[in-house]
């Protein structure tokens, strides 16, 4: 069967963590160690709820300036030993990522992750995309997109309604993160998918609304 005839310019950005992947059991694990290893008690659950924000940000209450620097160089190296092998695709992953590839388009992943450690994610799950952007976030993401030349961004946070709209594309947020399907729309999303396992239909009927 032949595959479905689409513009070559269509570019769509996915986030990466409680988008594509399930990140919170392996960063709750990193948090850990590097609250042992600094002598701080880190509230993990907590702050792994909601995955998005930069780590200077959800780090910032309970380390003091001065070590933030070399805190977030000692998260980052012990990351792949606690958080890349036991980290699965979300449900839906492969098939949302097919569905673009699949219509020839190209697919972004742009996340606030260190870049690095993210490359470690798609290349241990197979995830291929075609451009990944790491350590960007909220509105940051906006000029990426932009530069990419997307038309599409999906997230689960609110943040990446932010990013979406400022980059003046349609905005798609999942339920698989810490954020409330009123969150995501009070935050101005345009669609909200209870997972990636609805995007290709989601996909097929939005490109078909578009004029040719």
């Amino acid at each position: 069967m032949p595959k479905p005839s689409r513009p070559a310019d269509l570019v769509v950005g996915f986030d990466l963590d409680m988008t594509l992947i399930d990140t919170a059991p392996g960063f709750r694990d990193v948090l850990t160690a590097l609250g042992s290893e600094l002598g701080v008690e880190l509230p993990v659950v907590e702050l792994t709820a909601k995955l998005g924000p930069p780590l200077d940000l959800l780090l910032g209450p309970y380390v003091e300036a001065d070590r933030m620097a070399a805190a977030i160089d000692r998260f980052r190296a012990l990351y792949p030993s606690y958080a890349v092998a036991g980290t699965p695709a979300l449900g839906g992953a492969r098939e949302a990522l097919a569905a673009v590839a699949d219509r020839g388009g190209r697919i972004l992943v742009v996340t606030g992750k260190f870049a690095r450690n993210a490359r470690l994610h798609l290349d241990h799950l197979e995830l291929v995309a075609d451009h990944l952007e790491g350590e960007v976030w909220g509105i940051g993401k906006a000029s990426v997109l932009q530069r990419e030349g997307a038309s599409i961004y999906v997230g689960d946070h609110i943040h990446d309604v932010e990013g979406a709209l400022a980059a003046g594309v349609t905005s798609v947020s999942v339920l698989t993160g810490g954020c409330t399907r009123a969150e995501l729309v009070d935050a101005g999303t345009h669609v909200v998918l209870e997972s990636l396992h609805e995007f290709p239909d989601w996909l097929e009927d939005h490109l078909a609304a578009q004029p040719r």
